[in-house]
């Protein structure tokens, strides 16, 4: 692979070329960031959807033990009033 800058260039103006070689440096890093929060973005979205999957399925849960806890609490009501308990 051939350098854009020879070492003769390098020689003669030192801060150019290191200044060019850290231009190339810093576009690598932004596009490697910007890569790497784009996967990132990613698996976020769809970690979120198995969260809200989820959610969604512990509130049925959730709603069904609440039923089930009144319709024990209220039996327990009855027959706490009838004195059968």
């Amino acid at each position: 692979m051939k350098l854009p800058i020879t070492f003769e260039q390098f020689r003669k103006n030192p801060i150019a070329a290191v200044t060019f070689l850290m231009f190339v440096v810093v576009s690598y890093l932004y596009v490697d960031q910007r890569n790497t929060t784009q996967e990132i973005i990613t698996e976020l979205r769809t970690e979120r959807t198995v969260q809200a999957e989820k959610i969604d399925r512990l509130t049925i849960q959730l709603r069904k033990t609440d039923s089930a806890l009144a319709v024990a609490v209220t039996e327990l009501r009855v027959l706490s009033q009838l004195k059968r308990i």
